[in-house]
């Protein structure tokens, strides 16, 4: 079951870009669908990135990674495939505004950071201007969500 939040406008972006940031992580990984399902879900429990319960098996990774699949994603799938992209030495970086949201907030749900300018500060220099934008609006969804 996937995890959820209030429907925003952020969000909704969010949302849309999960698929597009497995994909990428699943193209980039090589190997074969279940090996990759299984190091996407054993790293979410070694880095304590969500409780991914069952290991998923190659085909849920694909459908996953399917345009339409936003809302099926557990979040702790997506945390981990932004984790893993943002660690590659070939420094991918999102190829759309709903992606860079994505990465963006996953950025901030990974580590924590006083501030948006020392999140932006941290980020890796390949991504400074992929996702200068998406942090801070992802900053600003999350302070707005305190609110609530």
């Amino acid at each position: 079951m996937s995890e959820t939040m209030p429907e925003s406008g952020f969000y909704a972006k969010v949302r849309r870009g999960m698929p597009a940031l497995l994909d990428q992580w699943r193209q980039l990984g090589q190997g074969e669908p279940d090996r990759l399902a299984l190091i996407l879900t054993e790293t979410a429990r070694v880095a304590r990135l969500g409780e991914p319960g069952a290991t998923p098996d190659g085909d849920t990774l694909s459908a996953w990674s399917q345009p339409d699949a936003g809302d099926d994603i557990p979040l702790w799938a997506a945390r981990t495939a932004a984790f893993l992209l943002i660690q590659m030495p070939a420094h991918p970086v999102p190829t759309s505004d709903d992606e860079a949201c994505a990465w963006a907030y996953c950025w901030l749900r990974n580590r924590e950071f006083a501030s948006v300018d020392e999140a932006r500060a941290a980020l890796p220099d390949h991504l400074q201007e992929a996702l200068t934008h998406a942090v801070g609006a992802a900053w600003a969804d999350r302070q707005g969500l305190r609110l609530v």
